[in-house]
């Protein structure tokens, strides 16, 4: 008997418009801000409906892929569409290779809600600017900061945790490894250590803390339970230090420990300075 399925025959098209709304929304999310500002929005006008619902906008992912100061305007724009959709709903956001103060302060002023705050590679946002946006962000959760102003001073730090009590995640990444970034300082950590108390990770990439500051932050933040400490090459974790932070921290990453777990490090810029005090240390010499 011969069979009436032909295996060549092809199924038939999937009709993306006849999906369920909710279906719909959670495939349109997965695309990013931008592509859903340049591109989605317009296929049709059930799409365009979905587009404007503020829950699509709870969590905003703004990516710079193109370094032309037109894009930087464009992005801006539709950084603040993204966020005037929400509604005063956006919880977490992310933004990429552009901003500046201005929008920092624009968002701030319309996301009293916000949790999560990653600003990467954002020259033109300086420490002064997230002193000024922090009072409006007063439920702020997790605050990433990647390469973006050289870094943070104490005074932004006590700013940030005065008014952000509930702050228990902290990332800061700083933007270059020069040589100044050699000489011990501890303003940072005891800035840390006096005024977040809740912090439950933290992150402090290239920082210049010495033992001392260190030591502050362990007595200072009781709930820790992840420490970046990578390329903070002042610290000699000397005496118990080390085995103190081993038996109370749960993830520890050290000076010395790699960077190749994440690609914004690719473009991490190194001086000759401290290139040549890294192949006086272990990272060269093993």
């Amino acid at each position: 008997m011969e069979s009436n399925s032909n295996p060549n025959s092809e199924e038939p098209a999937r009709n993306w418009l006849e999906l369920p709304a909710d279906t719909t929304s959670m495939i349109l999310m997965k695309l990013g801000a931008v592509d859903i500002l340049s591109n989605a929005q317009i296929v049709c006008s059930l799409w365009r409906k979905i587009c404007y619902d503020p829950l699509m906008w709870r969590v905003v992912d703004m990516r710079n892929l193109d370094d032309s100061l037109d894009m930087d305007k464009d992005l801006e724009k539709m950084c603040m569409q993204a966020v005037d959709r929400s509604c005063g709903q956006l919880v977490d956001i992310n933004i990429e290779r552009f901003g500046t103060d201005e929008l920092l302060h624009y968002i701030a002023q319309s996301s009293n809600q916000l949790r999560r705050l990653r600003l990467v590679y954002c020259h033109d946002i300086s420490g002064k600017g997230l002193a000024e946006a922090v009072p409006k962000l007063p439920l702020l959760e997790d605050l990433e900061i990647f390469f973006s102003f050289d870094s943070f001073d104490m005074e932004t730090l006590k700013t940030v945790g005065r008014c952000c009590p509930l702050l228990n995640s902290l990332k800061l990444h700083n933007r270059n490894c020069k040589g100044p970034r050699l000489m011990g300082c501890d303003e940072e950590a005891l800035a840390i250590a006096e005024n977040m108390p809740n912090l439950r990770h933290l992150g402090i990439f290239s920082n210049s803390l010495t033992d001392l500051g260190l030591q502050a932050i362990l007595d200072g933040c009781p709930y820790l339970e992840s420490l970046d400490l990578r390329h903070c090459l002042n610290l000699n974790l000397g005496g118990q230090l080390e085995k103190k932070c081993s038996k109370r921290i749960k993830s520890l990453q050290l000076p010395y420990d790699p960077i190749d777990d994440c690609d914004l490090y690719d473009n991490l810029y190194i001086d000759s300075d401290y290139e040549e005090f890294l192949r006086g240390t272990s990272i060269y010499g093993q």
